[in-house]
């Protein structure tokens, strides 16, 4: 897979709906309801983050889901990618890039949505052919001012920013014209999925989807 390719496929999945769901599952018997209840509330591309033992196991349950695109989040190593693959994944997400992580992924046909922090690390993606990335970490890095400065020099790339995103700042992030979709933790709070309150999800779902863009 050339970079292009993958950046043609993170941009068709970004574009799925205004948020994808940061997902930090402890407990594999959640995934399935987890995905369906997000789904269904209009957030088809969900991000499971590798930071638990139970990560692939739970990308492996809502991979079974139909109409859910699931990727795996906190890529780090050649091993986390093909991992991620063989659970399911059909996209990854990375905090940041390495050569080896992205000759990886493209290895493995992969798509990447690379993280990125800074103007040089934007250029050295477009230069190697990505053009849709993270911008991660987005609050600590300056948010949607510094997000905005990034994109007037370097208007060829999008992002998905990830990090301090939130239901009251999303959309000054979305109305960004280098903004494709943001990532946020908050439509799947840890209480709601511990008691399996999903419903409650599905309805905080609903409404990261109905944001404008």
């Amino acid at each position: 897979m050339t970079p292009q390719d993958a950046s043609q496929q993170a941009l068709e999945i970004c574009q799925l709906a205004p948020i994808v769901p940061v997902l930090v599952v402890d407990d594999a018997r959640h995934g399935e309801p987890l995905a369906r209840a997000l789904v269904a509330g209009g957030l088809p591309a969900l991000e499971v983050t590798l930071r638990t033992p139970d990560a692939l196991d739970v990308i492996a349950e809502m991979a079974q889901v139909e109409g859910g695109v699931v990727g795996a989040g906190t890529l780090l190593t050649p091993q986390d990618v093909v991992a991620a693959k063989e659970a399911g994944a059909l996209f990854g997400v990375s905090p940041g890039a390495t050569d080896r992580l992205l000759d990886a992924c493209e290895d493995a046909e992969l798509p990447l949505l690379p993280g990125a922090a800074t103007a040089t690390e934007a250029m050295r993606l477009l230069e190697r052919g990505y053009t849709m990335l993270k911008f991660f970490p987005a609050e600590a890095s300056g948010g949607a001012v510094a997000l905005k400065a990034i994109g007037a020099p370097i208007p060829q790339v999008s992002f998905c920013p990830t990090g301090g995103v939130s239901l009251t700042n999303a959309e000054t992030y979305l109305s960004l014209p280098n903004v494709v979709c943001a990532g946020g933790s908050w439509v799947a709070p840890k209480d709601k999925v511990d008691e399996g309150d999903w419903a409650a999800i599905e309805d905080l779902a609903r409404a990261a989807a109905a944001l404008s863009r």
